[in-house]
């Protein structure tokens, strides 16, 4: 089966902020095998994710795809500290979240996060979802590199 927006090879990274394990394995998979990122990095709240990103020894992502829902520093909290670091802002932000609350979808797109994708429960629409996202990422890669 082929691909509407095939991929020649990996192209991105990704920091992946959720703390659901199962999603983890999920998204992951659907990223690095069925999208272009060439590599995922995870971690389970927004504090960590401050963490990673400001570990000078570590590589900056791409993107970020970001949770709603977490211990400690929710998305909404990280997505602010994030658009308020001018070094963090330009990093795009995809939230993957089961939040299709109104006040949730409008409070990201405030905090200016690129993309909202509601997480669906079935495989196959979830595995849609995550695609959605590499198309996104390649799409916002494309304009800003012509």
């Amino acid at each position: 089966m082929t691909s509407a927006h095939p991929v020649a090879s990996p192209t991105y990274t990704v920091l992946l902020v959720e703390d659901d394990d199962a999603d983890v394995v999920l998204i992951t998979e659907a990223l690095l095998e069925r999208g272009g990122a060439r590599d995922v990095r995870q971690v389970a709240d927004g504090v960590a994710a401050l963490e990673v990103l400001h570990d000078p020894g570590l590589t900056r992502p791409d993107l970020i795809v970001l949770d709603l829902n977490m211990p400690r520093m929710n998305g909404l909290e990280l997505l602010t500290h994030l658009k308020a670091d001018p070094e963090l802002a330009v990093i795009p932000v995809v939230v993957l979240s089961t939040s299709a609350a109104p006040e949730d979808v409008t409070g990201a797109y405030r905090r200016h996060a690129n993309a909202y994708v509601t997480k669906p429960v079935g495989l196959d629409d979830f595995i849609r979802a995550v695609r959605s996202i590499d198309v996104f990422f390649l799409d916002l890669a494309t304009k800003a590199n012509p």
